[in-house]
C-alpha cells in the first residue's frame, strides 16, 4: 500500500503554547484588531473587565486567546472549546458561528442603561425606510407596522438563541487550572489530527477518533469537577492520549521507513505479523479487497523477532465469539468477549482445562497481545491437538457466566457478522459474502480480519490505560510459574 504522507507536523510539545503556533503572522493581524476594536489585557484590569477574545479554529473546537497590552503573546487560553465528536456538519458551522468577531454595540444614551447591537440598529433603519417605501404605494399599516418593529428585536435577541443552541454541541471550560490541562491534552490531540490527516493509515485515522473522544471527556469532567477531584480520571486520560501520540508519532516514522528506496525489499504494511505491539496500533486495517483464492496475502512476509516458546507472558487476552445475548432490556446484542489471560486460572472455570488454555495462551506472546481463540485452533494443527488441551467450548461458556455475573473485568462486543466470522477463522482464512444487489462474492482474508482486531485494540488500550482488567479472586496457580 502506498501512504502518501505531508511534512511530519511539530512535536506536540510545541503545539498551542502560543497563538496560532503553525501561522504566526495571523496572530499579529488579530492582535492589531483588537487594539483597535477591544479591551486589551493590562494592569488596569479588574475582575469585572472582559478583553477581546481572540478565537483559534481547530478541527476539534477552539482556542479563545486574550491580548496582552504588553505585546507579548499569551502562553495559556482564557477559553478553550471541545466539539462533540459525533459533530455533523451544521453542528461544525455552529461552530465557526460561535468563534466569530463580536458584535459591535451602539450606547442608548448616557442616562439609559444597556446598549443596542450594531446590526439591530442598522436592521430597524432598513426597516423604516423599506416600511415608508412600502406605505407610500399603498400597503396597509398594520401589515408594514409589525414587521418594521418585529425585525430590529429579531437582530438583537436572535444571535443570543443561536449561541445557545450551538453550544449544545460544545463543552467549553475556562480558569487557569482547566485550561492548562486541557492545552497539554489539546497539543497532543492535534498532533494526531494532522498525523491522521497527512496519511491514509488506518490506524492514525482511528487513534484521532479516540482522541477526539478523550478531550471531548475531559472538557466533559473539568466542566462538572475541579481538577482536585476529576484528578485520577484526567490523569487516565493524559496517560492513554500521550501513549496515542507516541505510537502515531512511531507509525509515522516507519512510514517514512518503508516508503523510502528500499521500499520493495521491505514486507508492507499488511505483510506484518500481527501482536508484537501494543494492541490496536500496529496490525493491519486496510479496506476489503479482492484476491484470487488460494493466494494468501502473508505470502513471502519476514517475521519479526518472537519471544522464545518457553517465555510466558502474563499481560495477554483472549478473544472469543460465543451464543449471543442481550445484558439487559433495550441493549445491543453481546456475541464476542475478550478477557485477560488470567481469568483462564479462575476456580469458576472448568480446570485444569482453562489453566492447560491460559498456558498455550501466554506461551511466546508479546505484552498486551489479543490472541482469537480461532488463533489457538490454528496453532493446535487446526483443532487436532485440542483434546490433549482441554474442552475450549465448556471453558468459553464458563467465562461468559463469569463475565454476566461480574466476577471478572471483560470487554463485551457486538460485533457485525463478517467481522465475527473473521474472529472465527484461521490467520490465512478467507470468508466469502455474496453481494446480492452488485450479484457477485466479496472475499474478506487476513486483512480484514487484522482490521477487525485493531479496532478491538483500540476499544481494549482506552480501557486499559484506565485500569487493569481485574481477572477475579482466588485464581489457581498457573501452570508454569515463570515468565
Amino acid at each position: 500500500m502506498t501512504d502518501t504522507l505531508r511534512t511530519p507536523p511539530p512535536a506536540a510539545a510545541a503545539q498551542h503554547r502560543r497563538p496560532f503556533t503553525l501561522d504566526p503572522g495571523r496572530w499579529e493581524a488579530e492582535r492589531s484588531r483588537a487594539l483597535r476594536t477591544g479591551h486589551v489585557r493590562d494592569h488596569t484590569c479588574t475582575a469585572e473587565c472582559e478583553p477581546v477574545l481572540v478565537y483559534e479554529r481547530t478541527r476539534w473546537g477552539w482556542l479563545a486567546w486574550t491580548v496582552p497590552g504588553d505585546g507579548t503573546p499569551p502562553d495559556q487560553p482564557h477559553q478553550i472549546g471541545v466539539l462533540t465528536p459525533t459533530a455533523s456538519r451544521m453542528q461544525r458551522l455552529a461552530l465557526r458561528w460561535l468563534t466569530r468577531h463580536p458584535a459591535q454595540r451602539l450606547a442608548l444614551a448616557p442616562t439609559i442603561p444597556g446598549s443596542l447591537r450594531l446590526s439591530a440598529a442598522a436592521v430597524a433603519f432598513i426597516s423604516l425606510l423599506a416600511g415608508l417605501f412600502a406605505m407610500g404605494h399603498g400597503v396597509p399599516v398594520d401589515v408594514v407596522l409589525p414587521g418594521m418593529v418585529l425585525a430590529p428585536i429579531l437582530a438583537e435577541h436572535l444571535p443570543g438563541q443561536l449561541d445557545a443552541r450551538a453550544r449544545e454541541h460544545v463543552r467549553s471550560v475556562e480558569g487557569d487550572g482547566a485550561c492548562r490541562y486541557l492545552q497539554r491534552l489539546a497539543a497532543l490531540h492535534t498532533s494526531l489530527v494532522q498525523a491522521a490527516a497527512g496519511s491514509d493509515r488506518y490506524e492514525l485515522r482511528r487513534a484521532a477518533e479516540i482522541g477526539q473522544h478523550t478531550l471531548w471527556d475531559a472538557a466533559v469532567l473539568l466542566q462538572t469537577q475541579d481538577t482536585r477531584s476529576a484528578s485520577a480520571e484526567l490523569i487516565a486520560r493524559e496517560r492513554l492520549m500521550v501513549q496515542l501520540a507516541d505510537q502515531a508519532a512511531q507509525s509515522l516514522k516507519r512510514a517514512h521507513t518503508e516508503d523510502g528506496p528500499a521500499e520493495a525489499d521491505q514486507p508492507g504494511w499488511n505483510e506484518r505479523p500481527l501482536g508484537p505491539y501494543p494492541p490496536g496500533f500496529e496490525q493491519t486495517a486496510r479496506p476489503a479487497s479482492q484476491r484470487t483464492p488460494g493466494t494468501s496475502p502473508l505470502k513471502g512476509f519476514h517475521p519479526m523477532p518472537q519471544p522464545g516458546p518457553d517465555v510466558r507472558t502474563a499481560d495477554v487476552y483472549l478473544l472469543f465469539a460465543h451464543e449471543p445475548y442481550h445484558p439487559g432490556p433495550g441493549a445491543q446484542e453481546i456475541n464476542a468477549t475478550v478477557v485477560t489471560a488470567d481469568t483462564l486460572l479462575h476456580p469458576q472455570v472448568q480446570q485444569p482445562d482453562g489453566a492447560r488454555i491460559h498456558d498455550l495462551l501466554t506461551r511466546g506472546r508479546q505484552p498486551g497481545e489479543i490472541i482469537p481463540l480461532a488463533t489457538l485452533t490454528h496453532e493446535l494443527n487446526g483443532g487436532a491437538g485440542w483434546p490433549t488441551v482441554g474442552d475450549f467450548e465448556r471453558v468459553t461458556t464458563d467465562l461468559v457466566q463469569l463475565v454476566r455475573t461480574q466476577m471478572c473485568d471483560a470487554l463485551s462486543l457486538g460485533l457485525p457478522e463478517i467481522a465475527r466470522a473473521l474472529i472465527c477463522t484461521g490467520l490465512d482464512s478467507e470468508v466469502r459474502a455474496f453481494d446480492a444487489a452488485a450479484g457477485e462474492s466479496i472475499v474478506y482474508g487476513p486483512d480484514d480480519r487484522a482490521k477487525v482486531l485493531a479496532e478491538v485494540g483500540m476499544f481494549l488500550t482506552g480501557i486499559a490505560t484506565e485500569q487493569p482488567f481485574w481477572p477475579g479472586d482466588g485464581l489457581l496457580p498457573p501452570l508454569c510459574q515463570s515468565t
